[in-house]
This record gives C-alpha cells, structure tokens and sequence, in this order.
C-alpha cells in the first residue's frame, strides 16, 4: 500500500492558502498490482471524505507516457472524473463523469485526469486497470497547480493558471463492463 499525504500534492490545490499551514495529513491510499493478468494492472485506491481546504479530496492528477488509456470502476460511493487533453500545450478538451458504485469509466489514451471524492460522509472505493508497462506523469498538473478545473464546495472552479480552457461538460459512465475494453488499454 501506498500513501499519498498532503505534502505530496500542496501544488495542485487549489486553495493555497489553507495548504501553506495544514499538517501533514494522508489523504488517499493505493494498492498497486492487486491482480495482473495478460500485461494489464488492476488497482485499488481508497479516499476518504475530507475538505482539502474549499476543494474536496482528489488525487494528485496524472496523464499516461504514450498512448495508454486506463479503465476505473468505482467499488463503492460516488466519483467525479475530471479529463483533459492537451494539444500543444493548450487544453483542447475537458469534461467530467459523474461515477457511483458499479459504473464504469474510460480514460482515453492521451488525457490526463483527476478522481474526485465529491461527499463530505462518504468513503470512495476505485479499482482501476492499466497497462504494467504505462508510466503515469505529473509535470503538467504539478506545473498548473493542478487540472483545469477545481471542484470545491461552491460548485466548479476554473484554474487561472491555464490561458485557455474550454467550457466543462459533462459526460455519463458505462454502466455495463465490456471484456473489449481492455483492448483499448495498451497502444
């Protein structure tokens, strides 16, 4: 298992102010590799409900080395799934998918993408698979002070430090699991 603490995310929150003094807090768990199967990685994440400040708890934001998607489940309460692609260094698309238990969301290769726990009560389940050989990257959302979006107690937030951003919208979950997507997994 491992831990992912406040100090390791402070620059991608959007309220700095709070994060300039909060202690130390953990905020989310992974366990990596629980199942490997036919080149593929299936996690687990847990993340409480907790207010990072006015943002509600999310993970740190990655994007995938080269052409890789990604499939989450979620295994119990609710998730917001901000995506983004960039294109030459400017966000060409964002948009979000509201997720509960047994839903189904894809990451598409090329997105970065950020999970959120929206509730205040309710712990957040997530399994995830991946390629073993994907690497997740950072530098973006580190280099932003997180994605284009934040989602904090009043509602959606737009990050200033991106130039430009396209109006968010909003797409649903699968809510049946394909075997076939798994093939989308890997380039």
């Amino acid at each position: 298992m491992e831990i992912r603490f406040l100090n390791d995310m402070r620059e991608v929150l959007y309220d700095q102010q709070w994060a300039e003094t909060a202690p130390n807090l953990e905020l989310y768990y992974m366990y990596r590799g629980v199942k490997k199967k036919d080149g593929l990685r299936y996690d687990i994440t847990v993340i409480p409900p907790l207010m990072l400040g006015q943002e509600f708890t999310k993970t740190k934001g990655h994007g995938h080395a080269g052409a890789y998607g990604e499939i989450y489940i979620v295994l119990g309460g609710q998730a917001l799934y901000l995506l983004q692609k960039y294109a030459n260094e400017k966000i060409e698309d964002v948009y979000v998918v509201k997720a509960k238990k047994g839903d189904i969301v894809v990451i598409p290769p090329y997105y970065g993408h950020v999970t959120i726990n929206p509730s205040k009560k309710e712990t957040l389940k997530e399994a995830n698979w991946v390629s073993v050989s994907c690497q997740n990257i950072y530098n973006s959302f580190i280099e932003k002070q997180g994605a284009c979006y934040y989602f904090a107690g009043k509602g959606w937030i737009k990050n200033k430090k991106y130039d430009k951003v396209p109006k968010l919208r909003f797409e649903q979950p699968l809510k049946k699991w394909q075997p076939k997507l798994l093939k989308r997994l890997s380039p």
